[in-house]
């Protein structure tokens, strides 16, 4: 039976030369292949009379990519019966789908469009080819062998540490005597390292795109592609030049290629069919340090991601920006992190019970226990007392540490490393014991599941336990001792740690000594001097309100600068401060237990 197509009459008597290179092997605008492609394409054409012809090419596209924009056109075309005939190398040219390659033949049957595979010597005029399936089939099994090796490739060569793109990121450009490596562009690494400095000074990332754009500062995309640094087909154009997001600012911060590490095995497509790529959780990238030049140093990049982790509530225009203080300060008995609460003075009157009257309220920032909270119950927290403390306290509190400290490493660097090195050493002695003690508990455990899971295979195998059982159990066994290496793995490190360096003071030297205003208390100074702040509960048992807060440093922790004795005039000037304190307490008493006299009489009056 002849299966012979007849040409829909209302389409064009066009024919289209379709050719396609894969991007494995097509990095070249206008490759030899394509040539090779069109030459055979026009040869034909011009030999069967298949005229008038256009060309349409897609350079670069995998086969199992349908939507390569040539190949887009070539259908856009055919459904708006503009064609009359398609030419193609082979039918490996179409794509490497079975399942699509067979839907498209079937539009085209439907649509009267003359498919020619040249190389294949398939004609549809000619009728079915019963070998056409098994070509097809054969062109995807080739794709899908080809991903498994170019797979097996990327795998083998991530490992190595080799970068496993070449497309530069924003703030760096290829290196022209080197493709494979990387080197700092100028102008868009001052950028980067802007967005670090304003992360962390206390600036949020929505607000760091909205300052970016308004600059007028061309997003990383545009900036990139309009200079040739990367080929990238979809940058936004003119239009959107200057339309930073939140997302490209919080990108930028996350990368650790920024401190010079090559960072593999993010993500990864499941199939070669499908585009969408699965992201990795972090414990399985591969890290390579110091492979390109740093943009900004690994102090900075470690700052600005703990200026990231805290979680900072909006608060209203009238109270600014949010409490730099936030995610730092700590409860010191349960250990929970302290609430910030802040109130504008807005001219609302509050009532004291003790006096009877009420008064303008005043601006309120203060911290507390979150564990004191009324909803610590439903958090499941642990009740805890108030540990009420002003900020305004804790920022004075905070400075003066600095401030002493960074005046003490000035004048007597080789005593401050000394002490800090003898506390820590004493303090990381401590925990290192610890950690030996636990890690050789964890290894005992370890060995003893490696003789429980072999007994247990020779108790399945002579029938003592069933399958059942024995899958049920080596399940268990296996993830315990899973567990265990991991734990054993983390601890050995923090043990080496410990043994390789006791402390770090040349960092914080460094920073103490960058430091020489020390007339107000900035956000950069915070994040930058603080590791956390431990507020203990007031002492109010001879009368007065005392309070222990414990500042520790970064790279030091807690550090008590050595003071002079007091002199006769000091300690003299204290207790005169202590008698005035106490007398304003006694007449505050005395002016409440007469108020209240007062209010007691008031109310007989009325009664009687």
């Amino acid at each position: 039976m002849n299966n012979r197509q007849t040409v829909n009459p209302n389409t064009q008597n066009l024919t289209i030369l379709y050719e396609r290179l894969s991007r494995d092997d097509g990095d070249k605008a206008e490759s030899d292949s394509i040539v090779h492609q069109r030459m055979l394409l026009e040869e034909y054409a011009i030999r069967n009379s298949l005229t008038p012809f256009v060309h349409i090419s897609d350079d670069g596209y995998s086969g199992t990519n349908w939507e390569r924009p040539g190949w887009q056109e070539l259908i856009a075309k055919v459904e708006a019966d503009e064609v009359a005939c398609i030419c193609i190398k082979d039918s490996s040219r179409m794509g490497r789908d079975y399942i699509n390659v067979g839907l498209y033949r079937n539009m085209f049957r439907e649509k009267g469009v003359r498919l020619i595979a040249v190389n294949d010597g398939f004609d549809s005029n000619r009728g079915d080819d019963d070998f056409t399936p098994f070509r097809d089939i054969i062109s995807e099994m080739y794709a899908k062998d080809t991903s498994r090796k170019i797979k097996s490739v990327i795998k083998a060569n991530g490992n190595k540490g080799k970068r496993l793109t070449n497309a530069p990121i924003y703030g760096y450009r290829l290196d022209p005597n080197d493709k494979t490596k990387w080197i700092i562009d100028e102008e868009s690494s001052e950028i980067v390292r802007r967005i670090f400095r304003m992360t962390i000074e206390g600036i949020g990332p929505h607000t760091l795109a909205k300052i970016l754009a308004s600059e007028k500062i061309e997003r990383p995309s545009y900036y990139q592609t309009k200079r040739s640094i990367v080929d990238l087909k979809h940058h936004g154009g003119d239009d959107v030049m200057y339309d930073w997001n939140t997302k490209t600012v919080t990108d930028i911060i996350a990368k650790q290629e920024y401190m010079g590490n090559t960072v593999n095995f993010r993500s990864s497509k499941i199939s070669f069919k499908d585009k969408r790529r699965t992201q990795y959780p972090q414990e399985e990238w591969k890290i390579f340090e110091n492979t390109h030049p740093e943009i900004v140093d690994a102090e900075t990049w470690k700052l600005a991601q703990k200026c990231r982790e805290t979680k900072r509530r909006p608060t209203p225009n009238s109270m600014g920006e949010a409490n730099p203080l936030t995610g730092l300060m700590y409860c010191a008995d349960c250990n929970n992190k302290m609430y910030n609460h802040r109130e504008a003075a807005n001219g609302k009157m509050y009532y004291h019970k003790q006096l009877g009257k009420s008064y303008p309220r005043s601006a309120r920032d203060v911290y507390y226990c979150s564990a004191y909270s009324n909803k610590a119950s439903s958090l499941r927290i642990a009740p805890c007392t108030q540990h009420f403390i002003r900020t305004a306290a804790v920022r004075e509190i905070l400075l003066d540490t600095i401030k002493n400290v960074s005046g003490y490493v000035r004048e007597n660097e080789a005593e401050f490393v000394r002490q800090v090195r003898e506390t820590s050493e004493i303090r990381q002695a401590s925990a290192a014991k610890s950690s030996r003690k636990l890690l050789a508990k964890n290894e005992k455990r370890h060995a003893e599941l490696d003789v429980i899971i072999s007994k247990l295979y020779e108790d399945n195998t002579i029938g003592k336990i069933p399958d059942a059982r024995f899958e049920t159990l080596l399940i268990g066994y296996e993830k315990e001792q899973s567990e265990l290496t991991a734990q054993i793995a983390e601890m050995q490190k923090q043990i080496n740690e410990f043994d390789a360096d006791s402390v770090r003071t040349d960092k914080f030297i460094e920073i103490a000594k960058r430091y020489t205003d020390f007339s107000e208390l900035t956000t950069p100074m915070i994040h930058e001097f603080v590791e956390r702040i431990v507020v203990h509960e007031a002492d109010k048992s001879d009368g007065g309100r005392f309070q222990k807060v414990d500042i520790y440093l970064n790279f030091i922790g807690k550090f008590d600068v050595p003071l002079p004795e007091p002199t006769a005039e000091e300690i003299a000037a204290f207790e005169k401060l202590q008698t005035r304190r106490k007398k304003k307490r006694e007449a505050f008493r005395r002016h409440i237990d007469k108020r209240q006299r007062e209010m007691e009489q008031e109310n007989l009056a009325q009664v009687l």
